[in-house]
């Protein structure tokens, strides 16, 4: 995996307002001061969240010590035969890893839900062998604790002592800390300087990622042998550039950044949380539009509010804004270098690239509707099994035009937002690009819950532009989380509805389809696409 300096070609429609935001880079010394951990670069209002926040730039170094810890543990677990590795955490906990075993193809589940079926099936996969790596930054992540008290159960359950299969990984002093010490589980403890979206290479990427055969080691070769040129106040450091390009875009209207990856591993599902969760903030940002495959760039034609990105590639794609961007580099370098770039665009945006103010919003009301402090509301209409929540229309496909047509034809996108079982369910395949062809304007699709922690933050506090599509249904069977008063099913429903309501109430356009038959329901939502 170890490689050298990621490369970046870009083309920009405005050369010469990105070669003068360049050259005042380079005078500033914008990039050596970042790695010097300056936290001044993002205005006074910033600087204290920065001061905490740039742990991430020497952790090619930093993280050699942890990386052989982890290493000497999997070697003891796999002699008592433990070798299937689940993790349980949400956005930066888990993209990263993720993305670190699909490229080294090593398997890793990732329970990054709160979906009650999700959570039954990672239970029944081979629990006598599992590892559980209970992994949050906080501590107090509602669906890693509750995951992690499943799981607690069911090794109780088949007779099995949890500390002999939990591993945990948190920031000191947190409060899951203070209960794994006290549960007897390995704790691994991560540094406190550095966010969870710029966490990559810290213990909350390197420990479930090495524990499940990655080569974290390589991965910190790679950093390192980036580190050099990502640091140089030069017109030719490739961060810079890139960061630069996005900043200077931005400033264009140009704020989408169509994510195709060449490479195949899943980076642009780490890269879409960074920079969304980063700057979409106080009304700006850059909205990361993650497609499908190299080819799907080309299936529909792209905005002229669109940078389009190949990573994994040295050739730029066809951009309609004359903005584009190809990136190569072994996986080390490019997260190094995304970050990089991510803090720079921060910077020329006018935005602290390091707090989330948003985020707490949506877990608020939905621990509102929990505690039975709000009732959840009543679906406008039902229509063949299908409940609508959200719309003035009388059918389901007037509830769907009626949302399009609120769509801004020049600035505008479309979030899918699919509070439904990832892993069980191949029917949503080609909904986005089916949506991106109707309307003829970016789309995303998240997955719910995992997406609160990344791009929610830009749908509730970037431009409002956007138009929200939520799809929920009921599990086929109910989870209980022990030693609380609410169900899994109870719990996701609240995170929905809970992030509907403040989408409402910063006047974004949600419609809510709840499905009774998930896949006959998706079936017509492609027909009346098409």
């Amino acid at each position: 995996m170890a490689g050298g300096s990621p490369d970046v070609t870009l083309t920009a429609a405005d050369s010469e307002a990105f070669e003068a935001a360049v050259h005042r880079a380079v005078e500033e010394r914008l990039a050596s001061r970042i790695f010097a951990h300056d936290p001044t670069e993002w205005g006074p209002e910033a600087e204290h969240e920065a001061s905490i926040r740039l742990g991430w730039t020497h952790l090619a170094t930093e993280s050699r010590p942890l990386a052989d810890e982890v290493l000497a543990l999997r070697a003891e677990l796999n002699g008592r035969g433990l070798d299937h590795v689940v993790l349980c955490g949400m956005g930066g906990s888990s993209l990263a890893p993720e993305v670190i075993c699909h490229t080294d193809g090593v398997e890793l589940t990732v329970l990054d839900s709160s979906q009650p079926d999700m959570v039954r099936r990672a239970l029944g996969d081979r629990l006598e062998r599992s590892v559980v790596v209970v992994s949050s930054k906080s501590g107090g992540t509602v669906e890693t604790d509750s995951q992690r008290r499943v799981y607690e159960k069911a090794f109780l359950d088949a007779g099995h002592d949890p500390a002999d299969h939990i591993v945990v990984v948190t920031d000191p002093g947190s409060p899951l800390e203070q209960q794994a010490r006290e549960s007897g589980y390995r704790t691994f403890l991560a540094n406190p300087h550095v966010g969870g979206r710029y966490s990559a290479l810290t213990a909350f990427g390197l420990v479930p990622s090495g524990l499940a055969g990655a080569d974290v080691v390589g991965l910190l070769d790679s950093a390192q042998a980036a580190t050099q040129a990502l640091q140089a106040d030069s017109a030719d450091n490739p961060g810079l550039r890139l960061g630069v390009l996005l900043g200077v875009a931005n400033a264009q209207g140009v704020d989408k950044l169509v994510l195709s990856d060449h490479t195949g591993h899943g980076v642009g599902d780490w890269i879409e949380q960074l920079v969304a969760e980063s700057t979409g903030k106080d009304g700006k940002g850059v909205l990361p539009v993650v497609v499908e495959s190299p080819t799907a760039v080309n299936a529909v034609p792209s905005t002229a509010d669109s940078i389009v990105t190949g990573i994994g590639t040295d050739t730029p794609p066809e951009a309609s804004s004359g903005y584009a961007v190809a990136t190569t580099g072994d996986l080390g370098a490019q997260m190094l270098l995304w970050e990089v770039a991510t803090v720079v665009a921060g910077e020329l945006i006018g935005i602290n690239p390091f707090d989330q103010p948003d985020v707490e919003s949506a877990k608020q009301a939905a621990r509102d509707l929990l505690g039975g402090s709000q009732e959840p509301p009543s679906p406008a209409f039902t229509e063949d099994g299908i409940a609508v929540h959200g719309t003035d229309a009388t059918t389901v496909e007037g509830s769907l035009y009626e949302l399009l047509a609120a769509l801004d034809e020049n600035h505008g996108y479309v979030a899918v937002q699919a509070y439904l079982d990832r892993v069980g369910l191949p029917a949503y395949e080609g909904l986005r690009e089916l949506l991106a062809r109707r309307t003829g304007r970016p789309v995303t699709f998240g997955w719910g819950p995992r997406f609160l922690h990344s791009t929610g933050q830009y749908h509730k506090g970037g431009p409002l532009t956007g138009v929200y599509l939520q799809l929920t249904s009921d599990p086929v069977e109910d989870l209980p989380v022990p030693g609380r008063d609410f169900t899994l099913g109870d719990f996701i429903g609240s995170q929905a509805e809970g992030d509907a309501s403040v989408l409402r109430g910063r006047g974004r356009p949600v419609l809510r389809w709840h499905l009774d038959d998930v896949e006959s329901a998706l079936g017509r939502l492609r027909e009346l696409l098409s």
